[in-house]
């Protein structure tokens, strides 16, 4: 009885398992329990799991991953910029102190800060009397000095006009000369200290040097100020300058002339490389590259943080998105994933520049317009696995 029991009992319990397993093979062919974009279902007693990276050679043959259609991308040949990326201030292309020439006080200031000044204008004017009456006084000079050079003159024609008739000496002819000499030479010391005052009264006017905007005003009227002090500092910011380092690696491809587009206070402004360093700076071997932005409406301001990227060359290559590019833990050659009949295989690329405005990636050799790829994260892949893809067509990248 005891026997019988038991056998009764393990059939009873190997009876319920089998039910168990129909009922889930059931379950899993039901239309909706399929199983989601992306993931892997183990085929012919494979194994696998997915928590991403790359497979060994043949170790998820004969498994399959469903795959939504923005996890694939179509191979084109499409136009892309080799270019470099590059950041930094703008500043204005000159920045001028204006210093006092002399001193003195300062009688009046016609401009402030902010404001736009032209070549030549009027920024401040010095207390001149004294100026004045020094240049009326080497006027005076002048005046004197011309005279007493010209009377010296006729007296030297009336000297040689007597001595051919050989009414005086030739001793008399020489001392005529000898006066005509030092009249020229007082009459040009004379012009030499008119000038000197001249340009005393000048400097008691400031003005502009070029045309541009106050940056700074240093002095206020009724200061008195000493020779060399600043007075203004005076900005061009008509065209805006950007200081960039480009690696020394890729300064052989920057020309002079090359276009850049800059973003910079929310616009897209177009400048050119003005000069290049022609040395390597030691300590980050890069090279300083000078870019010019026009900015004859002044909408830019000096300061102001621009990221731009500069053009190299532009074409149509072969390329694919950047996550598509898988790399080896040992840093062998990057690869990509494609789909073939079907399933999943590992090619071997060679990369060439990256687009980051489009993210983008060059293909130098590996893949052919047309290929369809993987792309993103979607678990883990490997040689050999079926692939089904839904939710739509491929998409085009």
């Amino acid at each position: 009885m005891k026997i019988a029991h038991t056998l009764t009992l393990a059939c009873t319990v190997a009876l319920a398992v089998a039910c168990s397993d129909k009922s889930g093979d059931e379950a899993q062919a039901a239309p909706g329990n399929r199983p989601p974009a992306g993931s892997m279902v183990a085929r012919e007693g494979g194994s696998g799991s997915a928590s991403g990276g790359a497979a060994p050679a043949g170790g998820r043959a004969g498994m399959s991953i469903t795959l939504a259609a923005s996890d694939v991308a179509t191979v084109v040949r499409r136009p892309l910029e080799r270019g470099i990326a590059i950041t930094g201030d703008l500043r204005p292309i000159e920045r001028i102190e204006v210093r006092s020439r002399l001193e003195g006080d300062v009688l009046t200031v016609l401009v402030r800060e902010g404001q736009r000044v032209s070549a030549g204008q009027v920024m401040a004017r010095f207390q001149s009397v004294e100026q004045e009456a020094v240049r009326q006084s080497a006027e005076a000079d002048r005046v004197a000095a011309s005279t007493e050079l010209q009377t010296a003159q006729w007296d030297l024609e009336q000297a040689r006009e007597l001595f051919r008739e050989g009414a005086i000496p030739e001793r008399d002819v020489r001392a005529a000369e000898q006066a005509a000499v030092s009249a020229r030479a007082r009459l040009a010391a004379a012009q030499s200290r008119l000038r000197s005052a001249t340009m005393a009264l000048t400097d008691t006017r400031v003005v502009a040097p070029v045309s541009g905007v106050i940056e700074e005003r240093s002095v206020s009227p009724g200061e008195r100020v000493s020779r060399g002090a600043p007075l203004f500092t005076l900005v061009r910011s008509d065209v805006l300058e950007l200081a960039a380092a480009v690696p020394a690696v890729q300064a052989a491809d920057v020309k002079v002339g090359q276009t850049i587009r800059f973003s910079a206070a929310n616009r897209t402004v177009i400048g050119r490389v003005a000069r290049i360093s022609p040395t390597v700076d030691p300590a980050s071997r890069a090279v300083t590259v000078y870019v010019q932005i026009p900015n004859g409406d002044g909408a830019l301001r000096g300061g102001t943080f621009a990221t731009g990227r500069l053009v190299l060359s532009t074409g149509e290559v072969i390329s694919v998105p950047t996550s598509a590019i898988r790399h080896r833990a040992d840093g062998g050659s990057p690869f990509v994933y494609r789909i073939k009949a079907g399933e999943l295989e590992q090619v071997d690329v060679q990369v060439g520049f990256n687009d980051d405005a489009t993210g983008q990636v060059e293909i130098v050799s590996g893949l052919a317009a047309g290929d369809r790829i993987v792309v993103g994260n979607v678990g883990t892949l490997g040689r050999g696995m079926r692939v089904q893809i839904v939710g739509g067509e491929t998409q085009r990248r």
